[in-house]
């Protein structure tokens, strides 16, 4: 296994690690564990800087997911060129026009972790910027019809990001700045 090839190696391993001993564990999204443990959550790392290459694996990306209707979603992994968290919005915004664009709304839809995650009107320091924050920059691509399907089933997905910043404010930044770290481990 040559060097790049190991450190993508280490990216997906954190970022599972995150989403088994953060997004599950604390229940952060009600519907990761099923996932989990399906073993439907693909993990991808997009070496690309360029923000029309990143977009053109992104839609590769929904391209795989639709001839792959086992797999329920993919974590794509920005390995470089999106540290900045403004530039990771302004691809964000891209990424949700190229699914727009490629005939992908209502197929698909996009949550975005960063690991400087802040909400809008949230300060930077904020124990709930933490409900968003990731080991690396990624964009998920989530199935629109099982998102719909999981919130259906599920009593007041409303009060699942209220829940969820609660519970990040009540344990703290520092709590979960121990939970990134041990995601490298």
């Amino acid at each position: 296994m040559d060097q790049q090839q190991q450190e993508h190696q280490q990216m997906i391993s954190a970022t599972s690690n995150w989403v088994s001993n953060v997004i599950m564990k604390y229940n952060l999204c009600p519907f990761a564990r099923k996932e989990v443990e399906r073993g439907s959550i693909r993990y991808l790392v997009v070496e690309e800087t360029k923000r029309k290459q990143v977009l053109a694996a992104l839609i590769k990306e929904c391209q795989f997911l639709d001839e792959n209707p086992d797999m329920e979603t993919s974590l794509v992994i920005l390995a470089r060129g999106f540290e900045g968290f403004y530039d990771y919005l302004d691809l964000l915004d891209s990424a949700n026009d190229a699914l727009l664009d490629n005939a992908y709304e209502g197929v698909y839809q996009l949550a975005s972790f960063h690991p400087d995650y802040c909400f809008e009107d949230e300060p930077q320091d904020s124990p709930a910027n933490f409900t968003n924050r990731s080991p690396y920059p990624t964009l998920h691509i989530i199935r629109e019809s099982s998102m719909e399907q999981a919130l259906a089933s599920y009593h007041d997905p409303e009060s699942i990001p209220l829940r969820n910043m609660a519970f990040a404010n009540k344990k703290g930044s520092d709590f979960f700045i121990k939970l990134l770290s041990e995601c490298h481990k």
